[in-house]
């Protein structure tokens, strides 16, 4: 009861910062993201393909930290989209029970997601980012490690590394351990998303939960194991938007709806990877991007 009081108080405490701070607006989009690459890369993708389409200015408001911000911010009308991820927003915002059907998730999310919060869902950008419960390549085989069932008799030896966000969420650590029979030797190191692989690579962790589209999944010797029980919904990238700003800029709508299907999940890897692993600006890769589907 003490944790659902505190809860409700902050919530109610950043609901009131984001509308006393919030100006009003009137002509200009303003897209927000959550605080990590593949956040940012996709919140200029948005960004630069509406003032493509628009011939307006977009203001970014980047790195907002999770998803119960970024949400916040777009009721608070603090922003007027981002992109959420539909296993995400099924779970940690609906508050839904766990689905495998992508489709299903999907239909649930945006019939929900206007019947409760007045907000659109439009389709998505065409990639998957599931969660990524990663190994060092030595221990996968040494082992031979090629599914969470077959990492979880060793894990009672291991050291985990996971972000805030995973060890809070329904779809996250508390389902995955019971669901997979998984006790670790310590209780799970809390990291920053950016300091996962790091990490695991330098041994100060042994088992950690990232990203599917992660850059550096391909760049270093790393495993991500299969999630044979299917223990994960699918998280399909869709841009959340306040209806009235798709209203009063039609062209905005046209440019989301130009995005959809447009990134497959190597697609976002590789931008992920230069962004991370060959530390490009990401407003640089988001323009190269646009430019090879002819989006510029």
């Amino acid at each position: 009861m003490r944790r659902a009081w505190l809860i409700a108080v902050v919530a109610a405490f950043v609901a009131c910062s984001f509308s006393s701070c919030s100006p009003d607006r009137h002509d200009d989009i303003v897209v927000g993201s959550k605080n990590f690459s593949e956040q940012a890369l996709l919140g200029e993708i948005l960004a630069q393909h509406i003032e493509a389409r628009t011939h307006k200015p977009v203001t970014r408001r980047f790195y907002l930290a999770g998803t119960y911000i970024c949400q916040q911010a777009l009721l608070a009308g603090r922003i007027d989209m981002y992109v959420e991820y539909t296993g995400t927003a099924l779970t940690a915002v609906l508050r839904d029970p766990l689905q495998s059907n992508s489709s299903a998730v999907f239909a649930r999310v945006q019939s929900e997601y206007k019947k409760r919060f007045d907000l659109d869902v439009l389709p998505s950008l065409g990639f998957n980012n599931t969660f990524a419960i990663v190994v060092r390549g030595e221990d996968a085989r040494r082992l031979n490690l090629k599914t969470i069932s077959d990492a979880a008799p060793h894990a009672h030896d291991w050291r985990a590394g996971f972000g805030f966000e995973f060890m809070e969420r329904p779809d996250g650590y508390p389902g995955l351990s019971r669901v997979y029979g998984l006790t670790f030797a310590e209780p799970p190191r809390i990291l920053d998303l950016g300091l996962l692989y790091r990490a695991l690579l330098e041994k100060q962790v042994d088992i950690v939960a990232g990203n599917s589209t992660d850059g550096l999944l391909a760049a270093r010797d790393l495993v991500q194991l299969e999630d044979d029980r299917h223990y994960f919904p699918p998280y399909d990238a869709v841009p959340v938007a306040r209806p009235e700003t798709l209203t009063r800029n039609p062209e905005a709508r046209a440019a989301l709806l130009d995005l959809a299907g447009k990134i497959n999940d190597e697609e976002m890897r590789k931008m992920n990877y230069a962004v991370d692993g060959e530390h490009r600006d990401a407003s640089e890769v988001a323009r190269d991007f646009l430019h090879a589907k002819g989006l510029d």
